[in-house]
């Protein structure tokens, strides 16, 4: 029989999201959240950018200096975007891990995450995504069936084409520019809100009194974003270190509720990036 060893290290157990149960403790638990693009591109998102290979001596000396940076936050516990089936959490993923696939899996979870992970001793990643058969988290789909139904089209339209500027930018900026260098432009709180703002808040509008499809995007959205975080705080404890690796459309909403939720403390990455 084959005994999953990794799993047996990382027991855990569940901690409530208020601290004032943990009493011998007023430390606050300390949340970088780093907003990545992904490294290799599974074409699943609305917009997919063509991903320069990390694989190439030259990135992985950018991947190691990146993690050698995130390693003075001193991160206690790694999440990820994954979903885990496990009641601790922990992921499949990363089990098995070895240095080796760093020159195979272009994924951004293996090349930050699991990297710095291993770096750092620990035995285990954990797996804070939500996905739903049930909830349509990002339901677009409702957002081009009403603009083609309302004459909205052209609204749609300048959406899209702002968002490809962006990809076009991030493409170009590969060629000349280290990982850690794009990643610290993601992660800048203006730029953060901007993005936010300038896509999903310039939605709202979408909709009549009968019908909103741009508030019911919104609101899956949040909703979404709301159950990965509720799982980061059953992870936490007084004093611990989290970094978050997850695609950076999710930080506007990740950083919000670290920064309103009492007993948790935003890190910004950019102070260990630039």
């Amino acid at each position: 029989m084959k005994i999953q060893i990794a799993p047996l290290l990382c027991l855990t157990t569940l901690v409530s999201i208020s601290l004032a149960q943990t009493p011998a403790s007023n430390a606050p638990v300390q949340v970088m959240v780093l907003g990545t693009y992904h490294f290799a591109n599974p074409g699943q998102d609305l917009h997919n950018m063509k991903v320069d290979n990390v694989l190439t001596p030259e990135k992985q000396a950018e991947l190691a200096d990146l993690a050698e940076r995130l390693a003075r936050f001193k991160p206690t516990k790694i999440a990820v975007e994954a979903v885990s089936d496990r009641a601790d959490l922990t992921t499949k993923k990363f089990d098995g891990f070895t240095r080796d696939m760093l020159t195979k899996d272009p994924d951004e979870r293996v090349q930050v995450a699991f990297r710095l992970a291993q770096q750092l001793g620990q035995n285990c990643v954990y797996g804070i995504d939500e996905q739903s058969d049930k909830i349509d988290y990002f339901p677009f789909d409702k957002i081009e069936s009403y603009a083609k139904a309302h004459n909205e089209s052209e609204r749609l339209d300048r959406l899209h084409a702002q968002v490809e500027q962006i990809i076009k930018r991030m493409e170009a900026e590969q060629k000349t520019t280290p990982v850690r260098k794009i990643l610290a432009r993601l992660n800048d709180p203006a730029q953060i809100i901007a993005d936010h703002r300038e896509f999903y808040y310039a939605l709202l509008p979408l909709g009549t009194t009968a019908e909103q499809p741009g508030a019911d995007l919104n609101g899956a959205w949040y909703l979404g974003n709301a159950k990965i975080f509720a799982k980061l705080t059953q992870i936490a404890s007084p004093g611990a270190r989290l970094l978050v690796v997850f695609g950076s459309g999710h930080g506007y909403w990740l950083r919000h509720f670290v920064q309103n939720t009492p007993g948790f403390q935003l890190i910004e990455p950019v102070d260990y990036l630039d």
